[in-house]
């Protein structure tokens, strides 16, 4: 039997060479099988193919493997491990060259594929053909290109993964596989790249076509210097980042205008009742993927209130009060915080105005604070000692809540 060798390979040596912190280390194994890796102390954890369990560090090691295409998505694969799989050969099986290095016990850079070199040159390139065999990889580089900011996608890369799309390769993608890619790119440093890449090769018409339909569609130059309505949400995007948004409010910043796809050309570039038009379009994306709900529920929030917000300087107090009861701010108040957030991300999303100031933000949460301070208790409790009851209870509520809104 070969010697069994343990190297440090993926995301912690890329990430060590970019002196970024390592945050997971993973390792390969080359040299052993299953009844060694358990004879050496390893705690077997892997399903669909043997990954152990450091008896110390309890940092997973798997053995050296290949993969086979069997069936079409990213579910159909054969893997093969055994003792004479080598290094070179697990390192072929993975998506990109800066993801297919590894590190031996002497520090030294073990990089068939080009690794460091494209590091330097800041290019995400496939390893193999093989990348064509899982459609998750397009949404994995998309979310790299998101991270690693100045980073181009090969050309030869960027084709594969438009004749990827044409196969219908993304269609087989599983919900909550999309999510997941999703969710973590928009965390990402740069998450209007990730849209931007999946842009280019064809797959956001697949995966979300109601934001593919955002981008050409015109908008007031007076109110959106930037014009175009996708670019607009892509503004919103680097917003949330710059301002390290939760993902509730980069979701719901994904979705606001969603609408604006529908809007009839006639009377372009208007989107009277953009709104109204985007809540069916919201909830069929966040269906598609099966978006937890804390995000859709903010996503839709966010659609048909954040006019209203932006609007809301100018709104009477009564006004302001209804704003915030549809909002069901009293019970859901930090909801209500992120959708003003969200708002102020939209209101900054905008060619030239990234940095003008968004007063109603500060206002509105005033409001809530004061509305808030009212002693409900108390006044019901002093409601009832007078004989009143229900509908009279309720109208007192409102003149004590428009009250400490300088009523």
């Amino acid at each position: 039997m070969a010697t069994m060798k343990s190297y440090l390979v993926g995301g912690a040596v890329r990430d060590a060479l970019l002196s970024w912190p390592v945050k997971d280390r993973d390792w390969v194994v080359v040299g052993a099988d299953p009844a060694a890796m358990r004879a050496a102390g390893y705690q077997a954890v892997g399903r669909d193919f043997p990954v152990f369990l450091h008896p110390e560090t309890h940092e997973e090691y798997a053995l050296a493997r290949t993969e086979r295409k069997t069936a079409p998505g990213y579910h159909g694969f054969a893997f093969h491990a055994a003792p004479d799989v080598t290094l070179e050969q697990d390192l072929a099986r993975r998506d990109l060259t800066i993801n297919a290095m590894a590190q031996d016990a002497n520090g030294q850079i073990i990089d068939p594929y080009g690794g460091q070199r494209d590091l330097a040159a800041r290019v995400l390139r496939h390893v193999s053909p093989a990348f064509a065999e899982d459609p998750v990889r397009i949404l994995r580089l998309a979310r790299f290109a998101a991270r690693f900011e100045g980073f181009t996608v090969a050309p030869e890369t960027l084709a594969l993964m438009r004749e990827m799309v044409a196969a219908g390769e993304v269609d087989a993608l599983v919900a909550e596989r999309v999510w997941q890619e999703f969710a973590k790119g928009l965390m990402e440093a740069q998450p209007a790249r990730m849209i931007e890449v999946l842009r280019d090769c064809g797959a956001l018409a697949r995966l979300a076509p109601e934001l593919e339909a955002l981008f050409g569609v015109p908008q007031p130059p007076a109110h959106h210097p930037e014009v175009d309505t996708g670019i607009h949400v892509l503004m919103v995007l680097r917003q949330c980042a710059r301002q390290q948004a939760p993902l509730t409010v980069r979701y719901a910043s994904l979705c606001h205008d969603l609408g604006k796809g529908l809007t009839p050309a006639d009377v372009l570039p208007r989107h009277i009742g953009h709104e109204g038009r985007g809540l069916p379009l919201v909830r069929r994306l966040s269906e598609r993927w099966r978006v937890p709900s804390d995000c859709r529920e903010l996503a839709e929030l966010v659609a048909r209130e954040h006019t209203h917000v932006h609007q809301s300087e100018s709104f009477s107090p009564e006004a302001r009060l209804r704003l915030m009861e549809r909002c069901d701010a009293w019970r859901r108040p930090e909801r209500f915080e992120q959708l003003l957030w969200a708002c102020e991300c939209d209101a900054r999303g905008r060619l030239g105005l990234e940095d003008r100031p968004y007063p109603q933000r500060d206002k509105l949460l005033q409001d809530l604070r004061a509305v808030q301070a009212v002693d409900l208790a108390a006044m019901s409790a002093q409601a009832l000692a007078e004989g009143r009851r229900g509908p009279e209870i309720g109208r007192a509520v409102q003149r004590a809540r428009l009250a400490a809104l300088g009523v």
